[in-house]
């Protein structure tokens, strides 16, 4: 359906928290999946955190930035993921994050390519969640927030969290309004820790309220340390029947901004969109997109036809957020392309191969495998030593007296001669001694 971006601030509102609790209330539709990506530049925090443990920290996004300069981006993050649904149905995916922030500026080139890849996923059934943490809206992978569908920020209701909360969502909002989808785009996810109401929050901040959560410290620990998310408490918890309302608002969001974006859309139903305006749940979930098998009505006249199959995501001219114009083969200026016009420019295929399963659970396999190995390091000083002959005995030329003293050095000696510097009438060293120190 869409990409959320889930942004946190200083104090650990709890972003990672937050952006866990959608992942696994998200209603998902017979043969959708929605993934997580943990693109806080700071580390993840979910292998350690809510999966104890289990999993090793070989699979995770900074395999990424390898793939990208092989050109293998789209093939390699089907490696990288983990399957984290209840039911072991693999429609509930994560891309661990980094495991140290000194891995961050190797994806400096990476964050463009990933976001134009995430947004390839819509069409093959994926709704991506993306956790951006505290400094992840800005710097280099800001990108991923820019080309966001909705930008959640995690907030909590105490003075403390509110003032050091406003000026970076005013520096977020301009950011969005002039390099990203719109200013719009941006909402708060309130954390009811303090004593101000959601209303007030929502008046003071100027940003809509997608969902007030609750301060439940004992079940948000599930998420963030460890423990059993099927358990039937944990499910019919607060905090999760939270989370499932304000993703059936993110949803909503998501469609009004489309719609408004893109004139050939679906209309929202009357009842979902006064449910919007009144702050409150929708009725129901709509659909977003069609289900696999069921007919797709002809498209009016005057509008953008349907979307293509699923298999070749080309943007259309409709898309909300921009395209990629063909080459015509002219210069500026009118001046004739002195190579010709090029043909049709070839579009990126985010599709998950077909011979590589989709996800990977555990296991000792290493990411990024056939990696030609390392050749071996050379023997040190290779040109210094020289065999000595069978039967042969050193001695330095016009030294005879020292013949006692080198026999125990005999072996892989250099031919020495007069002219070399002597210190009291003996070499400063002998070279066989340094070998084999060595």
């Amino acid at each position: 359906m869409a990409v959320i971006a889930v942004v946190g601030g200083p104090g650990a509102p709890g972003a990672t928290t937050t952006a866990l609790a959608l992942l696994l209330a998200w209603p998902l539709q017979p043969g959708r999946r929605v993934l997580l990506v943990e693109a806080d530049p700071d580390g993840g925090a979910v292998l350690a955190g809510a999966l104890e443990g289990r999993v090793e920290a070989v699979y995770g996004l900074r395999n990424l930035a390898v793939a990208d300069r092989r050109g293998l981006l789209a093939q390699t993050i089907w490696e990288q993921l983990i399957d984290l649904s209840p039911e072991g149905d693999a429609d509930r995916l994560l891309l661990p994050g980094l495991t140290d922030p000194a891995q961050a500026p190797g994806l400096a080139y990476t964050w463009e390519p990933l976001a134009e890849l995430l947004h390839g996923l819509e069409p093959q059934g994926y709704d991506v969640i993306v956790d951006l943490g505290r400094s992840g809206a800005t710097g280099p992978s800001a990108v991923l927030a820019r080309r966001a569908d909705v930008v959640a920020a995690v907030v909590r209701t105490t003075l403390r969290g509110l003032s050091a909360a406003r000026p970076r969502l005013a520096a977020l909002a301009e950011d969005l309004a002039s390099g990203g989808t719109g200013a719009d785009a941006l909402a708060l996810l309130p954390v009811g820790e303090g004593p101000y109401p959601a209303a007030e929050v929502s008046r003071e901040l100027g940003l809509p309220v997608l969902g007030l959560l609750p301060h439940a410290a004992r079940t948000a620990r599930v998420l963030s340390d460890g423990g059993d998310t099927t358990d039937r408490r944990f499910v019919r918890s607060e905090l999760m029947r939270t989370a499932r309302s304000a993703a059936d608002q993110v949803q909503l969001l998501v469609r009004r901004r489309r719609q408004r974006l893109a004139p050939g859309a679906v209309p929202l139903p009357a009842a979902g969109a006064a449910a919007v305006q009144a702050g409150q749940a929708p009725p129901a979930a709509v659909p977003a997109v069609a289900v696999p098998g069921a007919p797709v009505p002809p498209a009016p006249a005057g509008q953008v036809p349907g979307p293509v199959p699923p298999s070749v995501p080309t943007p259309g001219p409709a898309a909300p957020y921009g395209g990629t114009l063909p080459y015509t083969g002219t210069l500026p200026y009118g001046a004739p392309d002195p190579y010709g016009p090029a043909g049709p420019a070839e579009q990126p295929s985010y599709a998950p191969p077909q011979t590589t399963p989709p996800v990977i659970t555990t296991g000792p396999v290493a990411p990024l495998a056939g990696l030609a190995p390392q050749p071996a390091a050379p023997a040190p000083f290779p040109a210094h030593v020289q065999p000595q002959q069978a039967g042969a005995e050193w001695r330095p030329s016009g030294r005879a007296d020292q013949a006692d003293q080198s026999d125990q050095y005999s072996p892989q000696q250099p031919d020495m001669t007069d002219r070399q510097n002597l210190v009291n009438g003996r070499y400063p060293y002998n070279p066989g001694e340094v070998l084999r120190a060595r």
